[in-house]
C-alpha cells in the first residue's frame, strides 16, 4: 500500500516535468500535449490488466481454490505449493472465507454500527487530515506561493519542480522503515513538523510580508501578497520542508493504516468509505484555496498550522498503534481495554506469544476469536 503512494509521487513528478516543458510551446498544443500524453499509461493499463492475475481472495470466494493457490504460491515460494507460510496463508484464507458464508449480508451501514463506529471515525479523519495537512496547498498551487516569494517565469517553475522531486525521495524512507518506527510515531511527528513550517510561513508572511499591487503579481489575482529578501527565501524553504515531512509520514501511512483497523469481512467497504472521503475533502480544498489567498492571503497558512496541530491531538488520544498488532490487540483500543497512546507498552506481548504458540498460528487464531466475538454482537 505504501508504494502505491510512491508511484503517485512518481506520477506528478512526471507530469509536472512535462507541464514545464510544454510551456515553452506557443499555441492550443501547449495544454492539448500534456493531457494528451496521459492517454499513453492509461493505455498501457488497459492491456496490463488482461494479464494481471485474478484476486486470491475472489477466486477462493468463487470457490476457483486450484487457481488461488497456483497465485498465492507464485507470488511466495516459487510456485512451491508445500511450503509452511503458503500453506498457512491458504488456511487463513478459506477460515475468512468461511465467515463470510455465515455472514454475507455485510452492508455499509455495519460501518457506522456502535462496535464499528469509532474505528470509521478514524480511517474517516486520517483521509481528512490528510489532506487538511495542506499538501495539496502546496502541490497545486505552490507556484502561486513561489510567485509571491518573488518568483516568476520559468524560476518559478523550476523551483516549484523541487518539491515534486523531495515528494518521490522523501516517500523512499517510509517504504523502508514505516513497520519498524509505527504508524503513529509518524503520524505524529509529522504533523509536528507540519505544525512547525506552516507557523513559520505564517509569521514570516504577516510580519514582513506586505499587500500586492490589485490585481496581484503578474496579474495573477492569487499572488495578492508580497514578500522579498531573506524571508522570502525562508518561505520557500518551509515550503520544501513541508513536502519533506508530509512525504515519509501521512503520505503513505493514509493509505496503509486504513487496512488495519477492520476486519476482512468489511475491510474493503471500511477502504472505499475512507478513499471517498480523501476525494471529498480533496475536492473542497481545490476551490477553497484560491480564493482564500485572494481574501485571508497569509492567513491560509495560519488555518493549516492550526489543523495540523489538531490533527497531532486527534491522533495521540484517539488512533491506536497497528503495526504489529493482532486484531484482537487493535479491538483493545476500541473496547477501552488499552488506551491508544498505551498500545505500545506491550510490545514484546507478540514475540512471547509467537514463541509459545508458533509462528503465523497466534495471529490467525486471534483474528479469528475476533470475527467470532464479532458475529455474535
Amino acid at each position: 500500500m505504501g508504494a502505491q503512494q510512491w508511484a503517485i509521487t512518481w506520477g506528478v513528478l512526471i507530469m509536472f516535468y512535462i507541464s514545464y516543458g510544454s510551456s515553452f510551446l506557443t499555441g492550443p498544443v501547449a495544454f492539448r500535449l500534456p493531457w494528451g500524453l496521459q492517454m499513453i499509461p492509461a493505455i498501457f493499463l488497459f492491456f496490463g490488466l488482461l494479464f494481471t492475475p485474478e484476486s486470491p481472495r475472489w477466486l477462493a470466494k468463487k470457490d476457483r481454490w486450484e487457481e488461488c493457490c497456483h497465485i498465492i504460491s507464485s507470488i511466495h515460494s516459487n510456485n512451491n505449493l508445500d511450503d509452511d507460510f503458503i500453506q498457512m496463508e491458504i488456511q487463513q484464507l478459506k477460515d475468512a472465507c468461511e465467515l463470510e458464508r455465515h455472514k454475507t449480508d455485510n452492508t455499509y451501514f455495519d460501518l457506522f454500527r456502535p462496535h464499528m463506529i469509532w474505528r470509521t471515525h478514524i480511517v474517516v479523519f486520517v483521509q481528512i487530515w490528510c489532506q487538511l495537512t495542506g499538501i495539496n496547498a502546496i502541490l497545486y498551487y505552490i507556484t502561486y506561493i513561489f510567485g509571491m516569494a518573488g518568483l516568476s517565469g520559468s524560476s518559478n517553475l523550476v523551483a516549484s519542480s523541487i518539491s515534486c522531486v523531495i515528494n518521490v525521495v522523501m516517500t523512499v524512507p517510509a517504504l523502508l522503515f514505516m513497520d519498524r518506527f509505527g504508524r503513529r510515531p509518524l503520524l505524529i511527528g509529522g504533523s509536528i513538523s507540519l505544525t512547525i513550517w506552516w507557523s513559520v510561513c505564517a509569521g514570516l508572511m504577516g510580519g514582513y510580508g506586505a499587500p500586492a499591487p490589485p490585481g496581484g503579481l503578474d496579474h495573477i489575482a492569487e499572488q495578492s501578497w508580497l514578500i522579498t529578501g531573506a524571508p522570502a527565501k525562508v518561505v520557500i524553504a518551509c515550503s520544501y520542508l513541508i513536502v519533506a515531512s508530509f512525504a515519509p509520514t501521512w503520505g503513505p501511512i493514509e493509505w496503509v493504516y486504513p487496512s488495519e483497523l477492520f476486519p476482512l469481512r468489511l475491510r474493503g467497504k471500511a477502504a472505499a468509505l475512507s478513499t471517498a472521503s480523501n476525494w471529498a475533502f480533496n475536492f473542497a480544498l481545490s476551490y477553497f484555496i484560491p480564493p482564500a489567498f485572494v481574501n485571508i492571503t497569509w492567513k491560509t497558512y495560519i488555518i493549516f498550522a492550526v489543523f495540523a496541530f489538531a490533527m497531532t491531538l486527534h491522533v495521540f488520544f484517539v488512533f491506536p498503534e497497528t503495526s504489529g498488532r493482532t486484531l484482537e490487540e487493535v479491538e483493545d483500543a476500541f473496547n477501552g481495554i488499552k488506551l491508544a497512546w498505551r498500545m505500545g507498552e506491550d510490545k514484546h506481548q507478540d514475540e512471547g506469544r509467537t514463541l509459545k504458540h508458533g509462528p503465523g498460528q497466534t495471529e490467525r487464531g486471534e483474528a479469528m476469536h475476533l470475527e467470532d466475538g464479532l458475529e455474535s454482537i
